[in-house]
């Protein structure tokens, strides 16, 4: 990848840890230059979408994904991952190039992005008014 985001896939590539937690102040410090303003504002430009904004190209190229994002504290972590097996022409219907990592695309994308407390039930009712019927 060449660009502005390309010194934090080399950060990270080098890195060779399987977690490596940066601030946003950090990414700005690696890539030379600062963040976009929605990058403080916006949880969903670090989503692990491609599509979505250049910067996370950066990263999965680097075969990194984005988890536990806090906002609040400008920072986050980055979690190796498993490069996702293409899936075969036959079964995707899709072009080799758009196959690649799709599925862990779209289905990975939230992954760690809910937390749920200890000793919830998720299946209890939401309040005294709900009933089977509805």
């Amino acid at each position: 990848m060449n660009g502005k985001y390309s010194p934090l896939e080399s950060h990270l590539r080098d890195s060779g840890r399987p977690r490596v937690t940066l601030t946003f102040r950090d990414i700005e410090h690696i890539i030379g230059a600062p963040l976009p303003p929605a990058a403080f504002r916006h949880r969903a430009l670090w989503s692990n979408n491609a599509s979505n904004w250049v910067g996370t190209k950066a990263w999965l190229a680097a075969g990194y994904a984005t988890a536990n994002v806090d906002m609040e504290n400008g920072k986050l972590v980055f979690r190796k991952t498993e490069a996702a097996a293409p899936l075969p022409a036959a079964e995707s219907g899709l072009p080799a190039e758009e196959r690649s990592g799709s599925f862990s695309l779209i289905f990975g994308g939230l992954k760690d992005t809910v937390t749920i407390a200890p000793g919830t039930e998720l299946t209890d009712p939401v309040d005294a008014e709900w009933s089977a019927g509805r």
